[in-house]
C-alpha cells in the first residue's frame, strides 16, 4: 500500500472521529458546518477589512493591536457580535452569523495576524554575532547531540556530581522505541531491554523521567505506546520505571522494569493519535508523580472518568493510589489515579519553583493552552476550545457561557465547589496554534535572570517561548527560538542550561552563555 496514501487516510480519519465525538457531546444541529472559516471571512469580512485584514477605504487594518474596541479574542468576538450590529445592511451578513461562526472567522484573523507577522521578518533571530538578545539575556545555541538520533522524543540529563555510571550522561528517548545514552561526546547503541513500544501513527517511545532519589535508587521512569497483547489495532499510553546498568556485554541494559501505570485492556483503543505523555514529579513529595495522557482523537473520552483517556492522571513512584487523588473513593470503573481531566492532548508537564502545576496541550486549529493543572478540575474539551475544526469549520465558542451542553456530556460535579458546570479555563492560549509541545521551567542556574520561567516548545510553530507567570497570569512573553526545527521538548539541566530537542533536523541543542 502506498505510504502516503496510508497517512492520509489515517489523518482522514482522525479528523472524522474526533469531529463525530465532538458533535455527540455538544449537540448537533446548531453546531452544523456551514463554510470553513476563510470562506466565513472572505464573504462578510474582505469587503471592509481586506482580504488579509490590511483594512480598507475608510477602514484600519487588523494586523496591528490598535483596536478601538480592543484585540482580545473576548474583546474581538463582543466588537463583532455588538459593534456591527448598528452598521445596518452594510453589516447585515454578519447579523446572521452563528456564535461559533463569528469566532471561528475570529480564529482565522488570528492566523492572518500571524503570517503577517512572520511576512515582515518577525520572531527570535541571531544577530550578525550569532547570538540571541533577548528581553534579560543574551545567550547562543550550540549543537549537544547533532547525528546518529532519529527522531528524538524526549531526554534527561543526569548530573555530573552523581555517584551513578550515567554521572554527566544524557538519556535520549528515541519514538522508535530505543533509548539511547549520550555521554562523554558518544552516543551509544540502543540501551538493551526496553520493552517494544507502537509506533504507528503518534505513539511510540515517549517521555523519559528520572526519580528525584536517583542518586539513591537509581530509578528512570518511561511513557510509552503498548500494544496489548500483540494487537496492533488496540494501544494506550504505558508508564513503568526500571535501572540502567552495564550488562555483561558492556552495553547499557534496561533492568528491574515495573509497570507504574497500565490502561485496563477494554480500554485500549487503536493506534493513531494524542497518546500525551509527559512525567513529572512532585518537588514537595517525590514519592508522587503526575504523568498525560491524550484522549486519542476520541474527544467525549476526556470527559468520561472511566476511561483514562485526556487525563492528567497522579500516583506514587510505585504506582499506587494515593488516598487524597480527588476520585479515589469513587466507584463505578472510574479511574482512581485521575488528578484533572477535559484535557485533550497535554506533551508538556511541569512543576514551577512555586510547586504549581503547569501543562501545556494541542488545541485543535488554533488553541494550543497553558493551564494550571488543579485538583480535580474540568478543562473543558471538547465542550469549549479556541480552536475550530481542521479545515477552517466552525466548531464552538470558547467561552462556558455559550456551550451547547448535553446533561450527560459531564460525568461529574467539581470536587473543589460543586458546581457541575464548572469549567477551568486556560491561563494563556496560543492563536494560532503553536502545536504546544515541551515544557520546563529554569532553575535559574546559568541563567539566573530567568528563573522561575516557563519555556513552551512548538511542533508545527517551530518555536520556543519563555512565559513569566505572576499570580495566575502571564506578564511577560517572548519567543526565544524560531525556525529551527520542530520541537518536540524542552528540558531545563541540572545547572540552569536549556535544552531542545528537535525533529526535523534530529537533534539535540542548548541555549548557553556566551562566555560558556
Amino acid at each position: 500500500m502506498d505510504p502516503m496514501k496510508t497517512l492520509i487516510g489515517r489523518l482522514l480519519s482522525h479528523t472524522v472521529l474526533e469531529s463525530l465525538a465532538i458533535t455527540a457531546v455538544l449537540g448537533g444541529g446548531h453546531y452544523a458546518w456551514a463554510q470553513p472559516a476563510q470562506d466565513l471571512w472572505k464573504n462578510n469580512c474582505s469587503a471592509c477589512h481586506g482580504g488579509q485584514g490590511q483594512g480598507g477605504e475608510g477602514v484600519g487594518t487588523l494586523l496591528d493591536d490598535e483596536w478601538k474596541f480592543g484585540s482580545t479574542p473576548r474583546a474581538m468576538f463582543d466588537a463583532v457580535k455588538q459593534q456591527h450590529a448598528g452598521l445596518g445592511e452594510r453589516a447585515a451578513p454578519i447579523a446572521e452569523m452563528k456564535d461559533n461562526q463569528v469566532w471561528a472567522t475570529i480564529n482565522h484573523l488570528h492566523m492572518l495576524r500571524a503570517q503577517d507577522y512572520r511576512r515582515n521578518g518577525g520572531g527570535a533571530h541571531a544577530n550578525a554575532g550569532g547570538l540571541y538578545e533577548t528581553q534579560h539575556t543574551t545567550y547562543k545555541v550550540v549543537d549537544v547531540v547533532a547525528s546518529g538520533v532519529e527522531i528524538p522524543w524526549s531526554v534527561e540529563v543526569i548530573p555530573a556530581g552523581s555517584k551513578s555510571d550515567l554521572a554527566g550522561a544524557m538519556l535520549i528517548t528515541e519514538k522508535a522505541g530505543r533509548l539511547r545514552v549520550f555521554k562523554d561526546g558518544v552516543l551509544s547503541a540502543a540501551v538493551d531491554g526496553i520493552p517494544e513500544v507502537s509506533n504507528e501513527g503518534q505513539g511510540g517511545l515517549l517521555d523519559i523521567a528520572l526519580h528525584p532519589r536517583f542518586d539513591e535508587n537509581g530509578l528512570v521512569y518511561l511513557a510509552y505506546a503498548e500494544k496489548i497483547n500483540d494487537d496492533r489495532n488496540k494501544v494506550m499510553t504505558k508508564i513503568i520505571r526500571g535501572r540502567i546498568n552495564k550488562g555483561q556485554n558492556g552495553r547499557w541494559a534496561w533492568e528491574d522494569q515495573r509497570t507504574i501505570f497500565q490502561a485496563r485492556p477494554e480500554n485500549y483503543v487503536g493506534p493513531g493519535v494524542h497518546y500525551g505523555c509527559r512525567i513529572a514529579f512532585d518537588p514537595k513529595d517525590s514519592s508522587i508523580l503526575f504523568f498525560t495522557i491524550g484522549e486519542r482523537g476520541r474527544a467525549e473520552m476526556a470527559q468520561d472518568l472511566t476511561k483514562p483517556n485526556g487525563k492528567v492522571h497522579r500516583v506514587r513512584d510505585d504506582g499506587a493510589i494515593p488516598q487524597d487523588n480527588p476520585f479515589a473513593s469513587q466507584s463505578g470503573g472510574v479511574y482512581k489515579s485521575i488528578w484533572s481531566f477535559g484535557h485533550r492532548n497535554p506533551q508538556g508537564l511541569v512543576f514551577d519553583l512555586d510547586g504549581n502545576l503547569w501543562d501545556t496541550e494541542h488545541g485543535p486549529q488554533g488553541g494550543d493552552e497553558l493551564n494550571m493543572v488543579l485538583k480535580g478540575r474540568n478543562y473543558g474539551w471538547p465542550i469549549v476550545t479556541y480552536g475550530i475544526n481542521y479545515g477552517g469549520n466552525p466548531w464552538n465558542v470558547p467561552w462556558p457561557e455559550f456551550a451547547n451542553r448535553k446533561e450527560a456530556s459531564l460525568s461529574t460535579s467539581d470536587p473543589e465547589n460543586g458546581n457541575q458546570d464548572a469549567i477551568t479555563m486556560p491561563v494563556h492560549v496560543w492563536l494560532p496554534s503553536i502545536a504546544a509541545c515541551g515544557l520546563t521551567c529554569s532553575n535559574g542556574g546559568v541563567f539566573p535572570e530567568w528563573k522561575g520561567d516557563l519555556f513552551a516548545g512548538g511542533l508545527a510553530g517551530q518555536t520556543v517561548e519563555r512565559l513569566r507567570v505572576k499570580d495566575g497570569k502571564v506578564v511577560e512573553r517572548e519567543e526565544v527560538l524560531y525556525n529551527i526545527g520542530r520541537v518536540r521538548d524542552v528540558v531545563c539541566g541540572p545547572d540552569g542550561t536549556i535544552y531542545v530537542v528537535l525533529n526535523g533536523p534530529d537533534k539535540v541543542i542548548a541555549l548557553q552563555s556566551p562566555d560558556k
